[in-house]
């Protein structure tokens, strides 16, 4: 039992292998090693231990995560896009143990019943679902108790630290704007307005990332010697014996052992493995194993032992874009005094302040647009929403999240507290891939974003910026607009971003031209970039629909290999995805303890 960097000699054999240590994959591990004590399970992880690091327990330093270097997170380049004007995007993901539950923003954001029921595959309805939602929270929050969980592993609550003066000021503003307020907008059901943030923190503001709750516990409790974790090492990819899985090879993560060299070990598993390693990197690892598109493959010099097509399609994420306003709000109203170093770090967590605790979201707005709207956006958009939205009334259009703090660097910008306000289409249309390019963990692989690729998503893009925009400019808190984090309107045009002394009083609507709509679209193709929810790279579909596991997330093709991560959603969520990823853990669960004959 324990946690090794390197794996003792002795232990070349386990009953199962998880492949990553993320937001599922320390669900799974968890959940396995307490349903059998003779059952061995190994999870292989490329990031280091977590453990009471005070950057990952500590949510306001969030923002540090996506810095380059950062030793939590690993950077995926996406290729050149013609469309975005030449730009490489560039996705951070979670690698550090617990993934993205270690590093994400801590926001309490549940998809919602059309979301999951449209996926229209045996045992993963929304109240099926809804079982595992339930299961792995204790909720300290508003709504029907039917909704939520109070006995679970992971805490969810909002007290520890809020901007309340701001928050009853943008609620203000958006119900002058036509959205209501939702007093919980995670109950699968309710949408159409702003709700308070939850948030995955516990009563002292530490986060809930899922090794720290399901993971360590087990390593620490001495009963558990059937679960071992090995961190810093990368696995390379899933062995085979004819069609089935019997084991994966690893090598020690460069980053943390630099002079090990990149000499491949074994690991057998007699049972199952299990890959987990997230939307980009589960596909990767499939393709060097011989799972994947047999063209693809063949490219890459990887011989082939499936030939599963939809590995690594239809690669899916959240388009977001970033605006910027000046304030003025007190400096406890922000995060930027934390960001800029204008306070000792080291001694607020000497001293226990609760804006460690605190993550700038306070409100999550997920919109839909008006009738009008609709037919504004003219009549290709009207065909797809009647189509796709009209009759669901729980799926919503648009996520915006007001953030409180400077978005970005600050640099050369004055000392301040700002706001910005994040959004981006809840369904894009845009689709991209995910590809190896050779055999070796450091070949870089053929990675397309896609985003933009719709010209639909653009509209999404549009109404966004402006509905955010007034939203924000009825503010008590407004002093006009971060210019150079707004499209550059020209000096005659009524969009034209403006300083303020002072709130702006009576507000009317800005009215924008086709000259101001040419220069929004312009600035989101330069400026727009990924939310970090990447999603659907092998999905829960059938084989011949470009499928890449069955409902019960086998891989096809092959024998004793399953996918639970985030890259088998059919079609993405209306939220952040955080929650149905570890929903998905504790769903997979349940699966391969029946499999494995281990329910008593």
């Amino acid at each position: 039992m324990g946690m090794y960097s390197k794996l003792p000699e002795a232990l070349e054999e386990v009953d199962v292998i998880v492949a990553g240590g993320g937001s599922a994959g320390c669900i799974i591990a968890s959940r396995l090693c307490d349903a059998d004590p003779n059952l061995s399970v190994l999870l292989v992880e490329s990031g280091t231990n977590n453990y009471n690091d005070p950057n990952i327990v500590h949510p306001a330093f969030v923002f540090s995560y996506i810095m380059p270097g950062s030793k939590y997170t690993n950077f995926y380049r996406g290729s050149r896009s013609d469309i975005l004007n030449g730009r490489e995007l560039i996705l951070p993901t979670g690698g550090v143990l617990g993934g993205g539950s270690s590093i994400n923003m801590v926001l309490y954001s549940r998809a919602q019943r059309s979301d999951i029921d449209g996926w229209k595959t045996p045992g993963w309805s929304a109240d099926e679902l809804l079982h595992y939602m339930r299961k792995l929270e204790t909720y300290h929050g508003l709504g029907n108790k039917d909704r939520h969980g109070y006995d679970g592993p992971i805490h969810v609550s909002d007290d520890v630290y809020r901007a309340e003066k701001w928050d009853e000021d943008f609620m203000k503003s958006i119900k002058r704007a036509g959205w209501p307020e939702i007093k919980d907008m995670n109950d699968l059901d309710h949408i159409n307005g702003a709700t308070r943030t939850m948030r995955y923190v516990d009563s002292e503001g530490k986060r809930q990332d899922t090794a720290h709750r399901y993971l360590h516990p087990r390593l620490q409790d001495g009963k558990h010697p059937n679960l071992h974790v090995l961190i810093e090492s990368r696995v390379e990819r899933v062995l085979f014996e004819g069609q089935r899985a019997v084991g994966v090879t690893y090598i020690p993560n460069s980053s943390f052992h630099p002079s090990s060299g990149n000499l491949s070990r074994t690991v057998q598993a007699r049972k199952m493995v299990v890959v987990s390693c997230g939307t980009v990197g589960t596909p990767l690892v499939l393709q060097r194993s011989g799972v994947g598109d047999s063209e693809v493959l063949k490219r890459a010099g990887v011989p082939l032992v499936a030939d599963v097509p939809g590995v690594g399609r239809d690669y899916e994420d959240h388009q977001i874009m970033i605006y910027g306003y000046k304030t003025d709000l007190a400096p406890e109203e922000t995060l930027d005094a934390l960001n800029t170093g204008r306070l000792d770090s080291k001694a607020l967590i000497a001293n226990k302040d609760k804006i460690l605790g605190w993550n700038s979201l306070d409100i999550q707005c997920k919109l839909r647009p008006s009738e009008a709207d609709v037919t504004e956006l003219g009549p290709e958009f009207r065909e797809l929403w009647d189509r796709e939205f009209k009759n669901k009334p729980d799926k919503a259009w648009q996520m915006l999240i007001p953030i409180q703090c400077f978005p970005g660097d600050p640099t050369g910008f004055p000392v301040g507290q700002y706001s910005s306000v994040a959004t981006y289409p809840l369904f894009p249309l845009s689709r991209g891939y995910v590809h190896i390019t050779g055999p070796g963990l450091d070949d870089q692989p053929d990675f397309n974003l896609g985003f933009l690729s719709n010209k639909m998503d653009m509209k999404n893009h549009l109404w966004g910026y402006k509905k955010q925009r007034e939203i924000m400019r009825r503010l008590e808190s407004y002093r006009g607009e971060i210019a150079e984090l707004h499209p550059p309107f020209s000096l005659g045009s009524k969009a034209a971003c403006a300083a303020t002394s002072g709130p702006l009083g009576d507000v009317v609507d800005i009215e924008y031209t086709a000259d101001d709509d040419a220069i929004i679209d312009r600035w989101v193709h330069e400026h727009v970039d990924t939310a970090w929810h990447p999603v659907g790279s092998c999905k829960m579909l059938p084989r011949e629909n470009m499928g890449a596991v069955d409902p019960a997330l086998n891989v096809y093709g092959v024998e004793n290999l399953k996918v639970a991560d985030l890259s088998i959603l059919p079609t993405n969520v209306g939220s952040n995805p955080h929650n149905t990823a570890m929903a998905i853990g504790e769903k997979a669960s349940d699966v391969l303890i029946q499999e494995l004959g281990l329910r008593k």
